[in-house]
C-alpha cells in the first residue's frame, strides 16, 4: 500500500511538470492568432485524444457509459463542463493582471478548493484526523504563500514598466477568482465519478485503465465552452482564414500542447487512482502545487524575472519557500 501510494505521488508531480510545460509550445506559434491555437489544441486535447485513450485503454468503453444511469454520469460532465468555462475565463484574467499573477491565484484555489471539497465529501470523518489536519494545515500554508507569490508577480511587472490599469485590474482580480473556483471543478467530476471507475472495473479493465472512463466525459464536456468561445472570436477576428495555408509548424506546435497537456492530466488520474483514498485530495493539492512550482521554473529559464529587482526576486523565493513547505506538511499526510 505504501508503495502504490509513494509510486501515484510520483507520477502526480512528474505530470504536473508536463501540465506546466504545455504553453511553452505556444511561445513558437507566429502565423496564428490565439484563437486559432487554441481551438486546435482543446479539439486535440479535450475530445479527441481523450476518447481514443480512453477507447483504447477500455474494449468496453461504449457499453460501460450506455449502461450507467445518468445520475453517474452527471458529476463528470457537470465538473467538465464548468471547469471548461474557467478554461475560457483563464484567458482574460491573463489578459487582465498577467500570467504570472493570474497562474498564481487561479492555481492556488484550484488546489485548495478541489483538494478539499473531496475529502469533504467522501471522507469527512477524516477531517479532524492526521490527514485532514495536515491538508489543511498544508492549504494554509499555501495560502501565504500564493498572497506573496502574486504580490511578487505584480511587482515584478511594476518594475518591467506593465500596467493593466487600476480598473482593469479589479476585473482581473474578479476573473481570477471566478476561475480559480471554477477550475477545481475537473478534480470534482473526476473524484465524484467513482461509480463509473467501478463499472470499468468490473468489465475488466485495470484500477489505472478505468480512470480512462471519467476522462472520456469530463473533458468533452470541457471543450463544449471552449469550442463556443473560439467560434466566436474566430468569426469576430476573421481568423478562421488563418488555417488556410499556414504550414505544418503552427499544427505540429498545438499537438505538443496538446500531448503535454493531456499527459499531465492523464497521468494525474493514474496517480490518483494508485494512491487510493486520498488521491483526489492530497494528491490534487500535490499535483497543483507540482505545476505552479515547475511553471515559475520555466518562468525563470525563460527570462520572464529578468527585470525584476532583488527585492522581488527575494520575495518570489521566500513565496517559493512557503509553497515548498506546504508539499512537505502534506506528505505528512500519507503516512
Amino acid at each position: 500500500m505504501i508503495g502504490n501510494v509513494t509510486a501515484g505521488l510520483a507520477i502526480i508531480l512528474v505530470s504536473g511538470i508536463l501540465n506546466a510545460s504545455f504553453p511553452l509550445p505556444m511561445k513558437y506559434v507566429r502565423r496564428w492568432k490565439w484563437e486559432n491555437t487554441w481551438l486546435a489544441f482543446c479539439t486535440l486535447s479535450l475530445f479527441v485524444l481523450p476518447l481514443a485513450l480512453a477507447r483504447t485503454a477500455v474494449a468496453d468503453l461504449w457499453l460501460i457509459l450506455g449502461e450507467a444511469p445518468a445520475r453517474e454520469l452527471f458529476a463528470a460532465l457537470a465538473g467538465g463542463f464548468v471547469w471548461g468555462t474557467a478554461q475560457v475565463t483563464f484567458g482574460i484574467a491573463i489578459a487582465s493582471v498577467g500570467m504570472a499573477m493570474a497562474f498564481a491565484i487561479v492555481v492556488g484555489m484550484c488546489s485548495v478548493l478541489g483538494s478539499l471539497f473531496p475529502m469533504i465529501v467522501l471522507h469527512p470523518g477524516d477531517l479532524l484526523a492526521r490527514p485532514g489536519l495536515l491538508l489543511m494545515a498544508s492549504a494554509v500554508i499555501l495560502t501565504a504563500g500564493l498572497v506573496l507569490y502574486a504580490r511578487a508577480a505584480r511587482q515584478r511587472e511594476a518594475d518591467a514598466g506593465v500596467s493593466h490599469g487600476h480598473g482593469g485590474c479589479r476585473k482581473g482580480l474578479a476573473v481570477c477568482l471566478y476561475t480559480g473556483a471554477a477550475g477545481g471543478a475537473i478534480n470534482l467530476g473526476f473524484a465524484f465519478s467513482r461509480a463509473l471507475t467501478g463499472r470499468a472495473l468490473a468489465h475488466g479493465a485495470t484500477p489505472l485503465a478505468a480512470s480512462f472512463v471519467v476522462w472520456a466525459l469530463v473533458l468533452p464536456a470541457g471543450y463544449l465552452p471552449n469550442l463556443v468561445y473560439c467560434l466566436y472570436l474566430l468569426i469576430k477576428h476573421r481568423s478562421y482564414r488563418n488555417y488556410a495555408g499556414s504550414g505544418a509548424k503552427e499544427p505540429v506546435l498545438a499537438a505538443a500542447m496538446a500531448v503535454l497537456w493531456l499527459s499531465g492530466w492523464a497521468g494525474y488520474g493514474v496517480g490518483a487512482t494508485a494512491m487510493g483514498a486520498y488521491g483526489t485530495s492530497i494528491g490534487f493539492a500535490a499535483y497543483m502545487t507540482a505545476l505552479l512550482l515547475w511553471s515559475t521554473c520555466l518562468g525563470v529559464l525563460t527570462g520572464e524575472w529578468r527585470a525584476a529587482s532583488p527585492a522581488t526576486v527575494r520575495r518570489m523565493r521566500v513565496a517559493v519557500a512557503a509553497i515548498l513547505l506546504s508539499v512537505v506538511v502534506l506528505s505528512g499526510g500519507l503516512g
